[in-house]
């Protein structure tokens, strides 16, 4: 029993290789056994192909559908589940604990407007040096930052340490 993967291994029109098919027509109703020149001759006529749709049944299962049509909306589906699956990109905004008050304004608000376009964000500060001593500046930018954002996004994940020089939160729209 073989496993099909890609959509390019369906068998359409002359390359299906069965001598009966079971039929079903483009209105979805059943037309019964009928042999494959038959059921090329009513696609035909209809102007739609005849497309293998249960290789593996006995007889094989086909239906008369216009089939550059139907994989079209097939990618527009697989297309639309992966942007609902994904939730968005995830950006960063970059701090150090020492940041001023007019540039964290200016990260503030690409913050807001990450999360206006449903992106998740992760807010990091980064230490060094002597800087290190004060992580607890870190953990009250980041609060400060999180305060600041509550109107347009939730704290998913609370500030905590990465690394030795590295403090994140992630935060998601609302």
């Amino acid at each position: 029993m073989a496993i099909r993967k890609k959509s390019d291994d369906v068998r359409i029109n002359e390359k299906i290789r069965s001598r009966n098919v079971r039929l079903i027509s483009a209105e979805g109703e059943q037309l019964g056994i009928l042999p494959i020149e038959d059921a090329l001759k009513q696609a035909r006529e209809e102007g739609l192909d005849l497309v293998e749709v249960a290789p593996n049944s006995d007889p094989p299962v086909c239906r008369v559908m216009d089939y550059g049509k139907f994989r079209y909306e097939a990618s527009k589906k697989v297309q639309e589940a992966r942007k609902k699956t994904r939730g968005g990109q995830m950006k960063e905004i970059k701090l150090r604990p020492n940041t001023q008050d007019h540039d964290l304004g200016f990260k503030i608000k690409n913050l807001k407007s990450f999360l206006d376009k449903k992106h998740r964000v992760k807010v990091s500060v980064f230490f060094r040096g002597r800087e290190m001593a004060f992580m607890q500046a870190g953990e009250d930018l980041l609060q400060r930052v999180a305060e600041d954002v509550s109107d347009v996004g939730t704290v998913d994940q609370p500030p905590s340490r990465e690394a030795r020089n590295r403090m994140t939160m992630v935060i998601v729209p609302k």
